[in-house]
């Protein structure tokens, strides 16, 4: 478990670092040119694992798909806010994560399968095998996407002016801060799943990957129920509620039902989890309408320091027998968050909504 937690951080670290050069790459040279060549290199990484006669070379191969994963949804995500005027990006962001979490629920269930099957190399075989074809298909779908505006030409200067642009928004800091404190306590306990089913008897890799993919069968639901959601209840109530639910989620997760219950936890998980991240998503693509790219990626950084802090902090739990203690103090945590999202995340020149 210490060995998938490790590569994990190999992964999302390098992840999280890289963001800010691949947001700037985005504006500057193009988002889906971005988008093609990191899906290229991401598949070629997982090929050499399954093949890889030594852990250092797997750790290695993780730190180099991590360093260019972020050149595909967060800027994907920043493409949406160039294209989709504010009041419809909520609904446009929602399908795009439909189609993302559709591939996060088979990929994890397919998984614990193939693991089952022939073992984690297996897993990596398909997933670079299918990520090569899928790299060729948006070759050729994405190269006469439509461009919304002139490309500006590099310099130092417009960069740094972007990201002071991004920064000196009000909005950044609960943005940014809100996904860091996501990523420790809501994705940082997913190495950890297999540890929660075990303690209720569960050993099969297959189930805690059903389970796993549970999280992304609820993130699937909010997607498919943005509309109706959006047309009926103010963002900041939305907000609250998907910060309770994450919560109450977390907290029973961590009480060891049976694997059956655990999947309906973590589909209420994803549910709560992607009804107050996407909220904050909107705001992101709304920091700059210069630098989509650039707050995309900011974004995705803190998230993925968080994703990447997460393992270690629940690491230390476990090992010193406190790790549901741990997933306790998470619970609180995530309600604060969508407190406080809900007070400061303000579309500029709309009136207060009531929670």
């Amino acid at each position: 478990m210490k060995t998938a937690a490790l590569l994990s951080t190999a992964f999302t670290l390098p992840y999280a670092l890289m963001q800010p050069v691949l947001g700037t790459i985005a504006d500057f040279a193009g988002k889906t040119r971005l988008m093609n060549l990191s899906l290229l290199i991401v598949s070629i990484t997982a090929l050499i694992c399954a093949v890889a006669d030594s852990f250092a070379l797997v750790f290695a191969m993780r730190i180099a798909a991590g360093l260019v994963a972020g050149g595909v949804f967060p800027v994907a995500m920043a493409l949406v806010g160039d294209l989709v005027p504010i009041e419809k990006r909520q609904i446009m962001i929602g399908r795009l994560l439909a189609v993302g979490l559709t591939g996060n629920v088979f990929g994890a269930a397919i998984a614990g399968v193939i693991a089952d099957l022939f073992g984690w190399r297996g897993i990596f075989a398909v997933f670079g095998t299918c990520g090569l074809i899928i790299t060729i298909a948006a070759f050729y779908m994405l190269r006469s996407f439509p461009v919304p505006k002139p490309r500006p030409v590099f310099n130092l200067p417009a960069v740094r002016e972007n990201y002071r642009s991004i920064l000196a928004e009000p909005r950044a800091k609960f943005c940014f801060g809100a996904v860091f404190f996501e990523g420790i306590f809501i994705h940082g306990i997913f190495p950890y799943v297999a540890i929660l089913l075990l303690a209720a008897g569960e050993a099969r890799a297959s189930i805690a990957g059903l389970v796993i993919a549970a999280f992304g069968i609820g993130g699937t639901i909010y997607s498919l129920s943005v509309p109706a959601l959006v047309g009926r209840f103010a963002e900041a109530r939305l907000m609250v509620v998907g910060g309770v639910l994450a919560a109450i989620a977390l907290s029973l997760a961590a009480l060891h039902f049976s694997w059956q219950a655990q999947v309906a936890i973590f589909g209420l998980f994803g549910f709560g989890f992607y009804l107050l991240h996407g909220c904050i998503q909107v705001h992101v693509t709304d920091l700059s309408a210069t630098a989509r790219g650039a707050a995309a990626s900011l974004h995705s950084s803190f998230f993925f320091i968080g994703q990447a802090t997460g393992p270690v902090l629940y690491g230390f739990g476990y090992s010193h027998g406190t790790l549901e203690l741990q997933m306790f103090l998470g619970s609180a945590v995530i309600i604060v968050i969508g407190i406080v999202c809900a007070r400061y995340l303000r579309h500029p020149g709309k009136r207060s909504e009531p929670l």
